[in-house]
């Protein structure tokens, strides 16, 4: 079954959501609408707006109250990887030339603050001071994520406690916020909101985990961006932890730096492939996934806790 028809029912939300998105990132500048809307066309799974909507049908829910939710957490998500793009200097995302390729690193910034800002505006709108606290609370976070990958570029002798408490910050507590934040603004029942909270946290670890073993076992063609990108960008993700175990194979990685040669890195993404490191990292992704739909067993039976379980296991198995 396609993502998208998994939650079907929600298509005329969804469409709200894309055209509401769309006016937010107007701009009176030509240029800060230009590469605004750029971003936005590239596409996307539109994963956390999609989880405040189905969390919000667990309570009180009503579209013109909740979009205004969903569309600051796609927003906040869009700023960050304007900003990673940056960071990592790169080319490509989903198979477009990422803002800083197309236009430079400044042009890049300036978006990225003016669509993060324009969360916050649209946010405002919102009267739950505990929904403003979450995403306060995550923003945090994912500043201090973004600055700890900073400090963790090429640090080979880092723990997997490092790599875990990473993509905790750059993956799982926007899409856990996500779920929270839409439970409270539809004043979903608080026992619930726990539920899915946990949820969307461990569906975010999984999620992400896929994404780091895809990096090394996709084409070029298939990831959107180069295949081994996070690795040749001192990166060091499961894949590489699991493979560092074998001598050979983390004497190669210890040589990985910004301008090594393609071959050669061709050369430690076919160890690592055929090393026993992906299927280790798949499974600790399936033990997320698992802790994902235990923690929403609980709640109430519908088509949104159906979605919600569906989604978990497409993006938990995923391929591309």
């Amino acid at each position: 079954m396609k993502l998208k028809m998994m939650y079907s029912f929600l298509n005329s939300d969804i469409e709200v959501i894309e055209k509401t998105l769309e006016e937010t990132v107007q701009a009176n500048s030509s240029l800060l609408k230009e590469s605004s809307l750029h971003l936005l066309k590239a596409g996307g799974k539109r994963i956390r707006p999609i989880f405040v909507l189905l969390a919000g049908q667990f309570g009180d829910y009503d579209i013109h109250q909740i979009k205004k939710a969903a569309v600051s957490l796609e927003l906040i998500h869009m700023a960050s990887l304007v900003h990673d793009d940056v960071i990592d200097d790169a080319d490509l995302r989903r198979g477009q030339p990422t803002i800083k390729a197309r236009w430079d690193n400044k042009i890049a910034m300036y978006t990225g603050d003016y669509i993060f800002a324009r969360s916050m505006e649209i946010m405002s709108e919102i009267n739950k001071p505990e929904a403003h606290r979450v995403l306060a609370n995550t923003i945090v976070e994912v500043c201090i994520g973004e600055i700890q990958q900073i400090k963790d570029k090429y640090r080979f002798d880092q723990s997997l406690r490092d790599y875990f408490r990473r993509i905790k910050r750059k993956t799982a507590l926007l899409i856990s916020a996500s779920s929270l934040v839409g439970a409270i603004v539809s004043d979903v029942d608080v026992k619930h909101q726990k539920k899915l909270f946990d949820f969307g946290y461990y569906v975010g670890m999984s999620y992400q985990i896929i994404d780091d073993v895809l990096d090394f076992i996709g084409t070029e063609k298939e990831l959107g961006k180069p295949a081994g990108g996070d690795l040749l960008q001192g990166n060091i993700t499961l894949p590489a932890f699991y493979a560092m175990e074998q001598e050979e194979i983390k004497r190669k990685i210890l040589t990985v730096h910004e301008k090594m040669d393609k071959e050669e890195l061709n050369v430690i993404i076919d160890l690592i492939k055929n090393s026993d490191a992906i299927e280790r990292s798949l499974r600790v992704s399936d033990l997320y996934l698992k802790k994902a739909l235990e923690s929403i067993k609980d709640l109430p039976n519908g088509r949104a806790k159906s979605a919600l379980i569906n989604i978990a296991k497409y993006l938990g198995k995923r391929k591309f």
